[in-house]
């Protein structure tokens, strides 16, 4: 799992980024939930406000889940398919500081997303 904790602030709300590999057992939307599972047994990311991930299944297809953050799950999908990378979960953790971002919330997922990218190119 590569998780980058702390990307990015903005008027309070602060943002993290996980992602790894889903394998064939639990594979698809089942394997990306487990992932997601597994990543809010930590308090902190169980308290998160919103917990939006996407993926490419090689069996089932595009697979997102906005968690509440209207439009990020298609945002991370986006980039994934723009990466060619498939059978990877990336999770993009929100907690909400109080101010509506508007705009501005898409391109700090697109922020977090670019981080995890750039650290798994590089063998992190």
């Amino acid at each position: 799992m590569i998780r980058i904790d702390d990307v990015l602030r903005d008027r309070g709300s602060r943002y993290a980024v996980s992602g790894g590999p889903v394998g064939e057992s639990p594979g698809g939307r089942a394997g990306a939930e487990a992932f997601v599972a597994a990543l809010k047994r930590e308090k902190r990311f169980a308290k998160a406000t919103h917990n939006s991930w996407a993926m490419i299944s090689s069996a089932e297809g595009p697979l997102k889940n906005d968690d509440g953050e209207s439009g990020a799950g298609a945002v991370i999908l986006r980039m994934l398919e723009r990466e060619g990378l498939a059978d990877f979960v990336v999770v993009v953790t929100r907690w909400y500081g109080g101010v509506h971002l508007g705009g501005d919330r898409f391109a700090h997922v697109v922020t977090c997303v670019r981080a995890l990218l750039d650290v798994r190119r590089a063998g992190g």
